[in-house]
């Protein structure tokens, strides 16, 4: 069970003994949800929505993936540029997390299919049309985790027909994590939700994914915009973790213009924002999924002028 008190001894115990971990007695997930389920029926008594089974199993996936990742950091582990890329980094660090991560969730749900960002544990790449999956992304905020910068998290999410049912993003160095699933949200087993600013000028905005080198302009104009229209500017370097914030009220927006966005990095996350009560589209404000282009979740106070800022990001890619 995860205890959400004295989660750095439980996340410094369980990494080398995840066979002991009792999956089906991680309830904590589930009572927050529950929690936040009587609060939401409170407030709108003809909407009941039941917790997810799944958001246990996640909950482990995630907490014990990060726990394999935390035993590492700062170790000096060797760093990996991948294939075609000056920041897209990985370590034996990431790949050990991933494994932790998909043996827990395989445990639980040994014939569902894995997404995961490395080639490890029989992952794939590709998001299944139909039934239960489960994406992991082992350690995102790679770039961070190398550079010896607590930001950094790991995020496990369950899907259903390509839809997310149950999430969670446990950030070690922090102390915290993060689950939900469409009965609500928690920070730690609190209920948490989007800020209620609706002024812009008050916002703070993260432009999350990475610009590359041939795409400075594209950088320059993101920065450009959240600051002229908003109150500050938040860089993460994980778009995993930008969205948790967003979710959680510590932040108003998480933007990117970029296409081919990975279904790891993003779909627990954006998951998270709707779930509590934030809006996630694409550039030209439908419902995001997880193939769609760029990404825009905010706390919905001033969700059109996110687009905008976001949709010039765009122009200055043309």
């Amino acid at each position: 069970m995860v205890d959400p008190f004295n989660r750095r001894t439980y996340l410094k115990g369980v990494a080398g003994g995840v066979t002991s971990i009792g999956i089906a007695n991680s309830v904590s997930a589930q009572n927050a949800e529950s929690k936040s389920m009587e609060e939401t029926s409170e407030a709108s008594s003809s909407k009941t929505v039941e917790p997810s089974p799944y958001t246990p199993v996640v909950e482990q996936a995630a907490v014990t993936g990060g726990a394999t990742a935390e035993n590492l950091f700062r170790t000096g582990v060797e760093v990996e540029y991948k294939e075609g890329s000056e920041a897209a980094v990985v370590t034996d660090a990431d790949r050990a997390a991933q494994a932790t991560a998909i043996d827990t969730l395989k445990r639980a749900y040994p014939d569902a299919p894995i997404v995961g960002e490395e080639k490890v544990g029989e992952a794939t790449k590709k998001v299944p049309s139909s039934g239960l999956a489960f994406t992991v992304d082992p350690i995102d905020g790679s770039y961070n985790y190398t550079r010896g910068n607590s930001l950094w998290c790991t995020s496990v999410a369950a899907i259903e027909d390509a839809e997310a049912v149950a999430a969670a993003t446990a950030v070690p160095e922090r102390d915290d994590i993060y689950t939900g699933s469409p009965a609500g949200v928690q920070r730690n087993s609190d209920p948490v939700s989007v800020s209620d600013r609706t002024d812009p000028t008050g916002f703070m905005v993260a432009p999350t994914y990475w610009w590359g080198m041939d795409s400075r302009d594209q950088f320059a104009t993101a920065t450009s915009e959240v600051v002229r229209r908003f109150n500050d500017l938040r860089r993460y370097g994980s778009t995993q973790l930008a969205l948790a914030a967003v979710a959680a009220g510590e932040t108003e927006a998480a933007i990117t213009n970029l296409d081919d966005l990975n279904p790891w990095d993003t779909i627990a996350g954006a998951a998270l924002v709707e779930w509590a009560g934030g809006t996630v589209t694409d550039l030209q404000g439908n419902d995001w999924c997880h193939d769609s282009h760029g990404l825009v979740a905010s706390n919905s106070g001033a969700h059109e002028e996110v687009i905008e800022a976001t949709q010039q990001i765009e122009a200055a890619a043309e």
